[in-house]
């Protein structure tokens, strides 16, 4: 039988930090919409949130974890074994499938209209779609998000939706442009995450080579380098 998680991490600390007093621990699992995990010292307690997506991993998975988060706040060097155990864990077929089926019951997607006040994201889509992949995507939801310059766009597959940052919504922002974060998001429709190991390949050669069809590449590039 699993020893409870917070014996977990008492035998964990006790081995980062033989010499130390035992800090009290609180430890929990929550329902976080992803894979998320926080540990935070406050008022001389360790207190550690776990998403309850590994609560039913196996024993060596939670040490790790252990080990991963108590090395990070006491700035310990993370064992490389550690490290593998958990990025195995997580990219494994059944484990993906499991957080999506659960960011899909969990997660809410706050949607904006896919017309924007110079873009329409609809519009755009289907050309693209016409132009380059035969008409045959089927259309996911789109939406304008956040004015982000760091996230510029990105696929979320849970919730089939296509997100691009309002700051492509401007007239100063050429057309190309838009349609180079949309069309590089339709790739991802196209070439779906691969698992190669324990490595999740996000832009396979397929994806890398298709993404090069894109005919004014170089001058987007360049345009997003300003951003």
């Amino acid at each position: 039988m699993k020893p409870p998680i917070l014996e977990v991490f008492q035998q964990t600390y006790r081995e980062l930090l033989p010499e130390a007093p035992m800090t009290e621990l609180r430890v929990e699992f929550y329902p976080y919409t992803g894979v998320n995990h926080t540990i935070r010292l406050r008022d001389g307690r360790l207190v550690v949130r776990l998403s309850d997506l590994i609560e039913g991993a196996p024993e060596n998975v939670l040490r790790a974890i252990a080990h991963i988060l108590l090395a990070k706040i006491y700035r310990k060097p993370i064992d490389s074994a550690h490290s593998a155990r958990y990025r195995r864990h997580v990219a494994s077929r059944d484990f993906l499938a499991k957080a999506q089926m659960m960011r899909q019951t969990r997660g809410r997607k706050h949607l904006r209209a896919p017309q924007g006040h110079i873009y329409d994201l609809e519009s755009i889509f289907e050309d693209l779609n016409t132009r380059y992949f035969h008409g045959l995507l089927g259309r996911p939801r789109l939406t304008w998000g956040r004015e982000a310059r760091r996230r510029l766009g990105h696929f979320d597959p849970a919730h089939n939706t296509i997100v691009v940052s309002r700051v492509f919504d401007d007239p100063r922002v050429p057309r190309f442009a838009v349609e180079y974060i949309l069309y590089h998001e339709m790739l991802h429709l196209k070439h779906p995450v691969k698992l190669l190991g324990n490595r999740r390949c996000v832009h396979s050669a397929e994806f890398m080579a298709d993404e090069k069809r894109f005919p004014r590449l170089d001058d987007a590039k360049k345009f997003l380098r300003k951003l």
